[in-house]
């Protein structure tokens, strides 16, 4: 870990990334690859430490709310956050100004912050997005093996569910020839439709690659998966894109229990709900009866 101070804090669409690099050690990590010029280790994360003066700082010159994000880019909810509590400065600040929130996780820590989400989203809206890759407990901690496991996110998917807390699915990545069945997919929706989650993210059945990240991918399926390393260069090569040969299948599935569900897999309408800022009405109802003759 170390800290520095950054300049500015919020995208040009309202996101903020409070860490760079992360601990969770997924081997298919797409912000591993070296076109975002990172220039330190990846696991050597570097701390924002100034991000809530900063983010005061926007929200306050803001004249029109909106709805804040982060974890596009590195979870907000690394163990680091259990210290540094950046993340939960950021939600205060958030909540006190009156603006909404959109989390990416795939972190139980969030549940700590649970008081915040609810302040936050009985005034306007909190949408928790959490990712699943694998309904294989075993599998999950060989894909993602520095966090919790897809059972304990799906719990707190329910938990988020009965305390109000508007949810989205992030199905992503599959990845060819390791979770890329008809039995996971199902598996995995299964864990959304039980949290009624609002939709399901789904970029299409497979994982995209690019340098950095497709060498260090490429190293752990050498690790985890003897032989796969030189099925996944005889099919794909270099391809950003790397598809599953049963993608087609795997979408009608995918597809079928959305439906079948009333789960939203539109990408453009999920993203569209998503960053659309509601504000609610909290303002004290009167009481008819008061008025009445007793």
């Amino acid at each position: 870990m170390h800290k520095v101070n950054a300049k500015s804090i919020l995208s040009a669409q309202n996101g903020m990334n409070l860490y760079r690099g992360c601990s969770h050690g997924c081997i298919y990590c797409d912000s591993r690859s070296t076109c975002y010029g990172m220039k330190h280790p990846f696991e050597d994360i570097e701390v924002k430490i100034n991000a809530p003066q900063l983010l005061e700082a926007a929200l306050r010159s803001r004249r029109k709310k909106c709805m804040i994000g982060t974890g596009a880019m590195t979870d907000p909810y690394l163990p680091l956050e259990k210290e540094l509590c950046l993340t939960r400065k950021c939600l205060e600040l958030i909540e006190h100004y009156g603006f909404g929130a959109v989390l990416q996780t795939k972190s139980d820590l969030v549940l700590r912050d649970l008081d915040l989400l609810k302040k936050i989203n009985e005034k306007t809206k909190c949408v928790v997005q959490m990712t699943l890759t694998t309904a294989d407990e075993e599998l999950c901690r060989i894909l993602e093996p520095n966090v919790c496991t897809t059972k304990r996110r799906a719990e707190v998917l329910d938990i988020l569910r009965d305390e109000g807390i508007p949810t989205v699915v992030w199905l992503c990545p599959i990845l060819p020839f390791i979770n890329d069945t008809e039995e996971n997919i199902r598996g995995v929706m299964d864990y959304a439709v039980r949290a009624k989650v609002y939709g399901v993210l789904n970029f299409g059945m497979g994982v995209t690659l690019r340098d950095g990240d497709r060498q260090y991918f490429y190293e752990k399926l050498e690790q985890h998966f003897p032989g796969l390393r030189r099925k996944y260069i005889e099919n794909y090569g270099n391809a950003y894109e790397v598809d599953s040969p049963s993608g087609k299948k795997l979408m009608s599935v995918f597809y079928q229990i959305c439906r079948e569900n009333g789960l939203e897999s539109s990408i453009n309408r999920i993203f569209a709900w998503i960053h659309t800022f509601e504000e609610k009405n909290t303002a004290s109802q009167i009481d008819l009866s008061d008025f009445m003759e007793l």
